[in-house]
């Protein structure tokens, strides 16, 4: 089953920013805006053990298990095995440090083996509060957690992850399984591979406005040309581009604080909204199926809705292209 024929919309909720990503979030505000994305619609909602040591899937499990099991996909991932035993000092996140610092103080463990992934389904499901899972994605073998031992938590979960979750997907206790990582690379070398098949991936931060030439220079047409979706996460490139502060979960640096302005300073000029562009650039490219957007402010959401049906002008995304703020090899709405 593909990714399209799964997904109930375009427009998912993804829940990083409920594990405290950044700060600390009242559980109120938590459930708020969980609450306020039922209300607006979405129906598709992505978490992970990872955000927060399961404090992001218990605070979404709350809210979704009291609404009907059949109206809203949900997926989240495996990699990370949450403990009882506390964590003592800070934790190892390769490039992501400090980023759930306001999290659940248990340890976590990164493995992707087949009793491991097996676990950590079953945790998820508790944390959650309901009896399946829609997509499982295998989360961060890549580079920007592992660095040069990323190839060797690749074959980790190439011999576990990957053949559980197709087991479990031809059995009918999943639906669909894939990659959800922030670098390109693993998804590429997954798609080379003859067996086994993942349905799509979750590809954050590199389908954006502010990040997208390496994702089209292979992944994409790979992706393509095999039929396999996509679901891009961070479409705000971790909030610079809806007035925040950071980028690649770090603060932004000055060369795209320069092309942001850029972008908002050509977007006001037709009038449209940044959150507009940056939702719409990312679904203009075949392969993706929906974005999820993270947010901790039940407002948030009704602006997220309202960008995804915004009218943005052909002559805008004319404009972007023509300003060299976009690849020559992107699509855009309109076929701009």
């Amino acid at each position: 089953m593909s990714l399209k024929e799964i997904l109930p919309g375009r427009l998912g909720f993804g829940t990083a920013p409920l594990g405290n990503m950044f700060r600390a979030i009242p559980d109120q505000e938590a459930a708020a805006t969980v609450e306020a994305a039922w209300d607006q619609g979405v129906r598709y909602y992505d978490t992970a053990p990872f955000y927060g040591s399961g404090l992001a899937e218990q605070r979404l499990g709350e809210v979704l298990s009291a609404k009907p099991r059949d109206e809203y996909v949900l997926s989240t991932k495996v990699g990370r095995v949450i403990l009882d035993e506390l964590e003592e000092g800070s934790r190892d996140l390769g490039e992501k440090g400090g980023l759930f610092e306001h999290g659940n103080p248990h340890k976590m463990l990164h493995v992707w083996t087949a009793e491991a992934t097996e676990r950590s389904i079953e945790d998820s499901l508790e944390r959650l509060g309901t009896d399946r899972l829609d997509i499982v994605w295998v989360h961060d073998i890549a580079q920007d957690f592992h660095g040069d031992q990323w190839l060797a938590k690749f074959e980790e979960a190439r011999t576990g992850a990957f053949r559980v979750l197709s087991r479990l997907r031809d059995e009918g206790v999943i639906k669909a399984w894939g990659l959800g990582v922030n670098k390109t690379e693993p998804i590429e070398l997954t798609l080379s591979l003859d067996e086994p098949r993942p349905d799509g991936f979750l590809l954050a931060g590199r389908y954006t406005l502010l990040d997208h030439e390496h994702a089209l220079q292979r992944l994409l047409p790979m992706a393509q040309e095999q039929g396999v979706g996509m679901v891009v996460g961070g479409p705000y490139s971790s909030g610079v581009l809806a007035g925040g502060t950071h980028f690649e979960y770090q603060e932004a640096p000055a060369y795209i604080i320069e092309r942001v302005i850029r972008l908002k300073d050509l977007a006001a000029k037709h009038g449209v909204s940044i959150k507009a562009a940056a939702l719409q650039f990312s679904l203009a490219h075949p392969v993706t199926d929906a974005v999820v957007a993270g947010a901790t402010k039940p407002s948030r959401i009704a602006e997220d809705r309202a960008a995804l049906n915004e009218t943005v002008p052909a002559a805008f995304w004319h404009d972007l292209r023509t300003a060299d703020l976009v690849s020559p090899a992107a699509p855009l709405p309109y076929g701009a």
